[in-house]
């Protein structure tokens, strides 16, 4: 008798709402790994050689210019994956693609992944609706840095860190947050008094605690609920 199939728990939301055959197929060519804080999973022009989904991890997607001025187009946690591309055929990476939430992922060669896309309906029409999410999600990030104020962008990105997160506490340093918002560190330091002042969050050394949930989605601008309802819509 052969072995029966190792059994997996999908913990990711994008592998989660597959169907059971195509969610089984991809978890086959899966293996989970442990990504580290800081670790730098492609850099802009490199070749993506595999995909991650996250589990507990979450992964900051960075657009840089020449070089120097860079700006934070999205995080990645457990409802979404790295490495969208290889869904259209392109295996180079656009960004800068750092885990600044450590913890584990279902990584997936780019090969396999492209075999499972031609094999595969539910997954091209899954992986589909997802590369429109982000599309939609780099459009609204575009929008929110011209147009809205620091301070409520600074409470979008960190409650998109809290989703990711999974936990009250965890750590942003002040050059990432400066580089998602595309500011100064001493903006980063304005942006957060306010929000510390009325008691939302306490952020020392790159330390964040999320103290008041409702409070703080009151503090962002409307892109966070936009952006949230959107994937929910497409992707459930």
């Amino acid at each position: 008798m052969s072995p029966a199939a190792p059994v997996v728990t999908v913990v990711n939301r994008l592998l989660g709402v597959l169907p059971q055959k195509s969610r089984q197929s991809m978890l086959l060519r899966c293996e989970r790994v442990n990504l580290a804080f800081g670790a730098v999973l492609c850099e802009p022009g490199e070749r993506i050689r595999h995909a991650y989904f996250p589990i507990d991890s979450f992964i900051a997607l960075i657009a840089s210019l020449d070089g120097d001025a860079c700006l934070g187009i999205g995080l990645i946690g457990n409802e979404g994956m790295f490495g969208v591309s290889l869904t259209l055929g392109i295996d180079t990476s656009a960004v800068r693609a750092l885990v600044q939430g450590p913890g584990s992922a279902l990584r997936v060669p780019a090969a396999a992944l492209r075999g499972e896309l031609e094999r595969s309906a539910a997954l091209r029409l899954g992986l589909g609706r997802y590369v429109y999410v982000r599309l939609a999600q780099v459009s609204n990030a575009a929008a929110c840095t011209c147009f809205h104020l620091l301070d409520a962008r600074l409470a979008r990105w960190l409650l998109m860190a809290h989703d990711r997160a999974h936990v009250d506490h965890f750590y942003l340093t002040h050059a990432l947050l400066a580089q998602m918002l595309g500011v100064r560190r001493s903006g980063v330091t304005r942006a957060a008094g306010p929000l510390q002042s009325a008691g939302l969050i306490r952020y020392s050394r790159g330390h964040v605690t999320v103290l008041d949930r409702r409070g703080l989605e009151e503090a962002s601008c409307a892109c966070y609920g936009a952006v949230t309802a959107d994937y929910d819509r497409c992707i459930g």
